[in-house]
């Protein structure tokens, strides 16, 4: 896109070869439609529901699964076969439904430009579709207008534009013909309109200088169509865990298929102890309660305003140590309110909010705030005005002209009363020369000019002060420095500032700026969410770093970064200064970079930069945005969070998470949902990894020393498939513990299960294989036969792994009074068990597919001995350690 901005009028006309007053021809606007094409952003690819769907069997646990039901199938094991393959199938479908999400970001960019344009072509006016729009194009604006294309103001009359969408600049930006530095970020190109924006007031011309994705909209289009999504860290941490399963049993099966087979075993009989090995070793039920666990995070989070697209993303945003926050309607209310006063008579500022405006207001702030409810444009809706209204936000027209009649409603200075009494004759438009704006009203014989501005425009024409009695006095040039410094010291609390003044005249046609009377000054603020600083204040307790990303100025950033708790005292870098990130980049500068906390006046190229650091620096980034702008970014980080109610479709679409309430501590909520989730699956993975260790340990075993198995592979894979999900996912579905908001973030790199995890798993394992195996040699010595043996062996499996769960309580937590007894899941999933596990003994057909037969006394005695042993164990072990270990290292 060239810097149009940074050239005049007259170059870029001569440029496009255009004569303003008659515009483009047909025959011209054909050959430039041809060769720029329709005025039109691109479409996004969508992944094929083909596609998603073979993705989910792009998985090693799958992987392993498909190998066994080969084996199977070769070796005339079609049960067994269908049993496996089924379990492939309820893996595939779950993922499917849960995981399929549409890549809706472009068409919802494409929405902001189907609208009608008023253009001048040949000579005369004309309403086109936007679409038809070509570079060279004269196209006429007024308020209410949306920008369809990027324009070069040749004319701006009062022009002032909406451009919070795509720069984040949340007041209307002034504009003007004049050319700025080629460098001036996008909210600084003051003589350019830009795509997808919209006029709030007066009006202009513009030549169109850039269509379709050459637009300022285009580019940031093509960055939310280029951004990768990154792989979120449990995706990584179930990969890695996968694969480790895949060599675990790969070598475990190989080891002993072939030292049986050198023992004298026949080579099929080995194989089918391979397939029993493969099935045992795989937690079959691991996918789908990984999936349901974050499904119902899913659905608690939803409950509590926070819809997410994609279920890692719960996880994702609980490990994360960054949150890029977006000033505008995220920490702050996306509303302009009059703040403080400053008034003559008083060197001290007069709070005017909500909370600390005066009861009694003086004569001088009446007088003010009647002159700013008079020199204004916006309009209060009819049940947003009033002293008990003041706070709304309700209303037509410029941000900062309705938060000006708020001001004066809440003192009963209704401008349509105002009106009736002093009605207006005259309107002298804001223009960006003068930097103010004036309205003649009749009063008695004469006229009453009210005067709003910049207040350097208005103290240069002030020649007198308001007083106490209503009348005025000269202003000394001591007392104009004085206004000055009080300016300086309104600004420097992130406050925009406007001088409100007045004047006397004989005629509606008298200018209206000169000898004018100061009447005070105005502080505005976009003011931080009342929730925001507790919010904030807790992300610092979980070492969570918050850094405001804004297209604002710096000063008013740092301003709402210091309310709301970011620093003491904030660090603040403009866009325009920082550096390229390239590889080149000095890792000090890097360093020095991560050290701030507020980056203002960046651009959605830099926010990716920024985003891009944190990332490289091993941080877990989420991205909260609102604006076209924050589109990318969203989209690069880790997790995006979305604002639903000021929220533009373009950063819904783009977010992996929508905040229903826009409320900050919406975030914090959905954090401690992650990192309770990712607590959970780490319970149940070692609870399934525990069991089926035990099975591989115990089938193994009676391979190498040449016993029959004590398992069949089905009924493997029924206690895996069927028995365990139950348990584990009710394991996976607990409530957050005590302090969970406590903690520090984890680091991205640690694993699913840590090694102190896999000793335990490996211990769990072992009591387990141990006690069963005992239970299944005693049934072989004492003669009941190999279907009777392998009965009790199948159910002390199930019934020690159905106890088993008990045993992943916190080892700092009671006997009786821990999380896993409170949670009401566990029960409902020990019931149901019960019931599956008496169904596999007695329903007729269901017995005989998994070769169970009923066990008499003798039988049921040794499968509740062996099923119960591993838990009396577990539960003394962790009595003991959490007698003998000191509280922090439990």
């Amino acid at each position: 896109m060239t810097d149009h901005h940074a050239r005049s009028v007259e170059t870029t006309l001569e440029e496009l070869s255009v004569d303003p007053d008659r515009g483009l021809d047909a025959a011209e606007v054909r050959r430039r439609r041809k060769q720029h094409g329709r005025n039109r952003l691109g479409e996004a690819e969508r992944a094929s529901p083909w596609k998603i769907l073979a993705d989910q069997f792009r998985n090693l646990v799958i992987g392993i699964l498909a190998l066994a039901a080969i084996i199977s199938f070769a070796m005339g094991e079609i049960v067994q076969m269908a049993a496996i393959l089924a379990a492939i199938v309820i893996n595939a479908a779950i993922g499917f439904v849960t995981e399929w999400k549409a890549v809706r970001s472009m068409e919802a960019l494409r929405s902001l430009g189907t609208v009608q344009t008023r253009v001048t072509r040949e000579g005369t006016s004309a309403t086109v579709d936007s679409e038809d729009l070509v570079p060279g194009d004269m196209v006429l604006l007024d308020a209410g207008d949306v920008v369809t294309a990027d324009l070069r103001l040749i004319e701006a009359n009062g022009l002032t534009c909406d451009e919070s969408a795509l720069t984040g600049e949340s007041v209307p930006v002034t504009k003007t013909t004049d050319t700025v530095d080629a460098g001036a970020p996008l909210a600084e190109r003051t003589p350019m309109a830009f795509k997808g924006t919209a006029v709030t007031g007066g009006s202009g011309a513009g030549v169109v200088v850039a269509t379709g994705m050459q637009t300022e909209l285009g580019g940031i289009a093509r960055m939310t169509s280029e951004a990768s999504e990154e792989v979120t860290p449990l995706e990584k941490r179930l990969d890695r865990l996968a694969r480790n399963l895949v060599v675990v049993t790969l070598i475990v099966a190989a080891v002993v298929a072939v030292l049986g087979w050198l023992g004298g075993k026949d080579l099929v009989s080995m194989l089918e102890t391979a397939v029993a090995l493969a099935v045992a070793a795989v937690p079959e039920g691991l996918p789908i309660v990984a999936t349901v666990a974050l499904a119902r995070g899913m659905w608690r989070m939803a409950r509590r305003n926070a819809l997410v697209e994609r279920l890692a993303a719960v996880e994702t945003l609980g490990s994360t140590s960054v949150i890029f926050a977006d000033k505008t309607g995220t920490l702050t209310q996306n509303r302009m309110r009059v703040a403080r006063l400053a008034l003559p008579g008083g060197d001290e500022d007069v709070p005017w909010d909500e909370d600390a405006r005066p009861a009694e207001p003086s004569a001088l702030a009446c007088r003010l705030l009647e002159v700013a409810a008079l020199c204004n444009n916006a309009e209060l809706d009819d049940d947003a005005a009033g002293p008990d209204r003041a706070g709304d936000p309700s209303g037509t027209g410029d941000p900062m002209e309705i938060a000006l009649l708020h001001a004066a409603a809440a003192v009963d200075l209704r401008r349509d009363r105002l009106l009736d009494d002093q009605p207006e004759e005259r309107e002298e438009s804001f223009d960006a020369d003068t930097k103010m704006m004036a309205t003649f009203h009749r009063a008695g014989s004469g006229f009453r000019v009210a005067v709003k501005g910049a207040p350097e425009a208005v103290l240069e024409v002030t020649t007198q002060i308001a007083t106490d009695d209503g009348d005025a006095r000269a202003l000394s040039e001591d007392a104009r420095a004085g206004w000055v410094e009080r300016v300086e010291a309104l600004a420097e609390r992130g406050l925009r500032v406007l001088a409100i003044a007045e004047r006397q005249a004989d005629s509606p046609e008298s200018a209206p700026y000169s000898d004018l009377t100061l009447l005070g000054l105005v502080g505005l603020i976009d003011p931080p969410r009342d929730d925001a600083p507790d919010a904030v204040e807790r992300c610092r307790n979980a070492g969570i770093r918050v850094i405001m990303v804004t297209g604002d100025q710096p000063v008013t950033a740092t301003a709402i970064a210091r309310k709301v708790g970011l620093a003491d005292e904030p660090r603040a870098m403009i866009g325009r200064n920082l550096p390229h990130m390239g590889a080149d980049t000095a890792e000090g500068d890097h360093a020095a970079l991560r050290d701030h906390h507020v980056f203002a006046r960046v651009s959605p190229e830099q926010k990716l930069d920024l985003i891009r650091l944190w990332q490289e620096a091993g941080a877990v980034v989420a991205m909260t945005g609102d604006g076209v702008n924050d589109a990318p970014a969203l989209k690069k980080a880790d997790v995006g969070i979305a604002m639903g109610r000021r929220g533009t479709d373009v950063a819904r679409e783009a977010a992996d998470i929508v905040l229903k309430d826009d409320a900050f501590p919406t975030i914090v909520m959905a954090i401690e949902q992650g990192r309770t989730i990712f607590e959970n699956i780490r319970r149940f993975i070692i609870y399934l990894l525990s069991g089926n260790l035990g099975e591989v340990l115990a089938v193994g075993l009676c391979a190498v020393i040449g016993a029959p198995l004590p398992l069949l592979p089905l009924q493997i894979l029924y206690i895996n498939l069927v028995l365990d999900v139950f348990p584990a996912l009710a394991l996976g579905v607990g409530e957050s513990p005590e302090g969970i908001m406590d903690r520090k973030p984890r680091d991205p790199g640690e694993p699913v299960l840590t090694r102190g995890h896999w000793i335990a798993t490996a211990l769990w394992g072992a009591l387990i294989a141990a006690s069963v195996t005992t239970v299944f040699f005693v049934a072989l010595a004492q003669g009941m036969g190999r279907d009777a043996a392998v009965t009790i062996g199948f159910l002390s499996f199930a019934l020690a792994r159905l106890w088993h769960v008990f045993n992943m309580r916190d080892a700092g937590t009671g006997l009786f009074a821990n999380e896993v007894v409170r949670n009401r899941w566990v029960w409902s999933a020990i019931g149901l068990c019960l019931v599956l596990i008496a169904a596999a003994v007695w329903l007729p057909g269901l017995g005989a597919v998994l070769g169970v037969v009923p066990p008499d006394a003798v039988g049921w005695g040794l499968v509740l001995g062996g099923s119960l042993v591993p838990l009396l164990v577990g539960q003394t072990v962790l009595s003991l350690w959490r007698l003998a270990a000191p509280a922090e290292s439990r």
